[in-house]
């Protein structure tokens, strides 16, 4: 049975997993490839709001774990803290509104909120995995 204690590394693993999805999907759709693209992007969707669940669930019954880095390295996790959590608040809606599009057939309007959604989606899935590395395991 998964442990509370198991879930930040759940979380980054379904985050690095959701850029592997996000990357591959942005290939496929390249490669006009629409149908991969599709699944991908699903699969994006999906790891991303598994991640959501389990990561508000760890932060309810645990709260937050504070950083013990000091000096320069306290300057690189709160900097990359802070980015990190001001797009995933904003990437929420943006993923939403670029679903909603493909799903209503709407691809041109898809397309073009797809351009800031993406990128920004996987610097979240990115710096997700950054932010748990930095908080369990940097050792400097």
């Amino acid at each position: 049975m998964i442990e509370i204690s198991d879930f930040p590394a759940l979380n980054a693993c379904l985050n690095a997993t959701s850029a592997a999805f996000l990357t591959v999907g942005y290939m496929f759709i390249r490669q006009r490839n629409i149908k991969a693209h599709k699944v991908c992007m699903l699969g994006a969707v999906t790891t991303s709001a598994l991640f959501l669940t389990t990561y508000l669930t760890y932060h309810y019954y645990h709260g937050s774990t504070g950083f013990t880095g000091e000096g320069w390295e306290r300057v690189v996790y709160f900097s990359i803290l802070i980015t990190h959590t001001i797009l995933a608040t904003a990437i929420v809606p943006m993923v939403i509104i670029t679903l909603r599009y493909a799903l209503k057939d709407q691809f041109d309007r898809h397309a073009r909120i797809a351009r800031w959604t993406l990128p920004i989606w996987w610097y979240v899935s990115v710096t997700g995995v950054l932010v748990y590395w930095m908080l369990y395991h940097w050792k400097v």
